[in-house]
């Protein structure tokens, strides 16, 4: 298959189509073999990363990548700067001090690109599944944003997962098990909303697995299939993706801890020889065992290399529409 640069996107907040994404895995995988083949691209352009919460590989794979294409980088802890008001038509008298009207305009006259990274509040499914920060964002900003995990999706930690994938998979279309894991505080549910979105239009046999009260938004899922018996579903699987997620029925809440759902090589031994996958950070014989975690099947660290080559794909294709606009 050819693939061209004629597609163009203004933002990256979700999965964007099949043929996108075989654009973008192609774009990655390029990237990766080549990682400063395009620095000229980023010249004198300015990407702005703003956290909202805490981040590891998301901080440092994106500034890699912009470093890659030759961009700058200002990186901003959002919290600890004025508190941000979402919400219009408010009497501002309280500890809120900027509204996002005026914000998304200012860093847009400093960035050339905006990440946002934010998460849910778990209590507020309504405002929560609306994405209202991010989409305020892009409603006022003048440039591309891209979303470096809202509060329901992670598109680039998806985008990551399924170059990872393509690169270790045996067979045409192998058998990708998503399992709820245990965890001992609620999580959001935006990685496996991302995760099931991207892989349903990629060639695998999806599954999901999980105790039940613990179903994803009915708008990810779809006509998944989903199996409540954990080692039943591993059967003949060839990636086996553990994460937790608090539920989504009875919001943001753990509904009973499981902790027999944990990823013991017991379980892995049900399988195809399958590879264990996780987004990390991950807790330690809590959602799966040392000897799955550290064993020569476990992709975790190859799934965190491909978040650099996975954002700088999309960041080149921003610039790219940008620059054609």
């Amino acid at each position: 298959m050819e693939y061209t640069t004629d597609y163009k996107i203004k933002n990256f907040t979700q999965v964007p189509d099949q043929d996108s994404i075989n654009h973008l895995i192609h774009k990655a995988l390029e990237f990766k073999s080549k990682p400063f083949k395009n620095q000229s691209i980023g010249k004198n352009k300015t990407l702005v990363l703003l956290f909202f919460n805490p981040s590891l590989r998301t901080r440092l794979s994106s500034q890699k990548a912009a470093f890659n294409l030759g961009m700058s980088v200002i990186d901003l802890n959002a919290t600890e700067g004025w508190k941000i008001e979402y919400t219009d038509q408010m009497i501002m008298n309280s500890d809120k001090a900027e509204h996002i009207r005026e914000a998304a305009q200012v860093i847009s006259q400093y960035a050339d690109i905006i990440g946002i990274r934010s998460f849910p509040s778990l209590t507020d499914k309504e405002k929560d599944y609306s994405d209202h920060i991010i989409n305020r964002f892009i409603e006022f900003a003048s440039v591309p944003v891209i979303s470096l995990e809202s509060a329901i999706r992670h598109p680039l930690q998806s985008l990551a997962d399924v170059i990872t994938i393509n690169e270790h998979k045996k067979t045409h279309r192998p058998k990708v098990v998503l399992s709820w894991t245990p965890h001992p505080k609620p999580l959001p549910q935006a990685v496996p909303n991302s995760f099931v979105e991207w892989i349903n239009l990629s060639d695998v046999d999806l599954v999901i697995t999980h105790p039940k009260g613990y179903e994803l938004a009915p708008q990810f899922t779809g006509n998944t299939p989903i199996i409540y018996d954990q080692e039943s579903a591993f059967e003949n699987a060839d990636f086996i993706y553990a994460k937790n997620w608090s539920s989504f029925s009875n919001y943001g809440q753990i509904i009973s801890p499981k902790s027999d759902w944990m990823i013991t090589q017991k379980k892995m031994n049900l399988t195809n020889d399958a590879y264990f996958m996780h987004c990390l950070p991950v807790r330690r014989n809590v959602v799966v065992e040392d000897t799955v975690l550290d064993g020569k099947k476990s992709l975790v660290i190859q799934q965190s290399e491909n978040r650099i080559y996975a954002t700088q794909a999309v960041l080149h294709q921003l610039l790219s529409s940008a620059n054609s606009l």
